[in-house]
């Protein structure tokens, strides 16, 4: 392998790479002025490697990319990959409406080490299928660094429907999907079709991230992992080890955790920031349109961790197996 962990062969493929278990898409921490908290971010990724998580995705739509300049953005995943180490692949989240910023983005990923690229389609913008296709191929052909394709219909308005995935799995250096349709069918029949192709990830792990690993997901991108990646990491290994029980308990708390934390009265991004800053870890602020949440809606937020048990920053107690 080279030293972006691949193997030589021509054309890409799952077995190319060695992504897997559970990977975390990393909030990226403001201060109230708005700037990077490029301390605190550090602090986030060395918190996320202690704690078990297989694989750092910054700037995705956790992350707030599209609150950040093209320039801020690249700031970022300088941070990740330099406080990594080389300890977990990270793959920089490069989504964007113009193919050219996708390219930029890409190549200062590749100039800059990742292990890779997460990609979702355009935004805002409506192409057609086969304007789709060439917006992934145009990347593909322009920076060899290995691709995870990102299908999220319901942020970004364009869905990568199963034909085009199929296609797109043909690309030189796509070898990987993350599944957020919130759809398990979607997952299933991408997993049956092209699990022997490209490696499947789930988005919504906390929705049913262990019955897509126990059916071969090779793990997942997760939002909830930031607060609390004991639970996650317990949860991936659980479903591994073929402990029922012990899955079903996990996958419970998984599910209750995403419904606290997606109450109609905040939005989720900012839940998690309020949920971080309240056991100690650097959640930050979110910058506008969003906002941090009110008085009333934290101590809400107090009341329902102390519920679930989230520990403190300093992690007196583990999930982990």
């Amino acid at each position: 392998m080279d030293n972006l962990g691949l193997t030589t062969e021509a054309h890409l493929d799952r077995n190319s790479i060695d992504w897997k278990g559970p990977f975390t898409a990393m909030i990226t921490p403001f201060h109230a002025n708005g700037e990077i908290d490029e301390c605190g971010l550090r602090d986030h990724v060395e918190f996320l490697l202690a704690h078990g998580i297989r694989g750092l995705v910054p700037n995705g739509c956790t992350g707030e990319f599209w609150a950040q300049t093209l320039t801020e953005r690249k700031r970022v995943v300088e941070i990740v990959q330099s406080a990594a180490k080389g300890r977990a692949p990270v793959l920089a989240g490069v989504g964007a409406s113009a193919t050219r910023d996708v390219i930029e983005l890409t190549e200062h990923a590749h100039s800059f080490g990742c292990a890779g690229v997460m990609l979702m389609a355009p935004f805002m913008v409506h192409p057609k299928k086969e304007d789709l296709f060439h917006h992934f191929k145009a990347v593909s052909d322009s920076v060899p660094i290995p691709i995870m394709l990102y299908n999220n219909p319901q942020d970004v308005g364009n869905e990568l429907t199963f034909d085009l995935v199929e296609r797109l799995a043909d690309l030189e250096w796509v070898v990987a999907i993350k599944d957020s349709t919130f759809d398990y069918n979607v997952f299933w029949k991408t997993q049956c079709v092209l699990g022997e192709r490209i490696r499947v990830f789930i988005g919504p792990s906390t929705m049913f991230g262990a019955p897509a690993v126990q059916m071969g997901a090779d793990g997942w991108v997760d939002t909830y992992s930031n607060l609390w990646p004991e639970l996650t990491v317990a949860l991936y290994h659980a479903a591994n080890s073929g402990d029922t029980l012990r899955t079903r308990q996990l996958q419970k708390t998984g599910a209750e955790l995403r419904g606290f934390l997606l109450h109609p009265e905040w939005n989720m991004y900012c839940a998690i920031k309020a949920a971080m800053n309240e056991v100690g870890l650097p959640g930050g602020y979110p910058r506008l349109p969003l906002r941090p949440l009110t008085s009333a809606h934290l101590e809400r937020m107090r009341r329902g961790l102390a519920e679930f048990g989230v520990p403190h920053a300093t992690r007196e107690v583990s999930l982990t197996p």
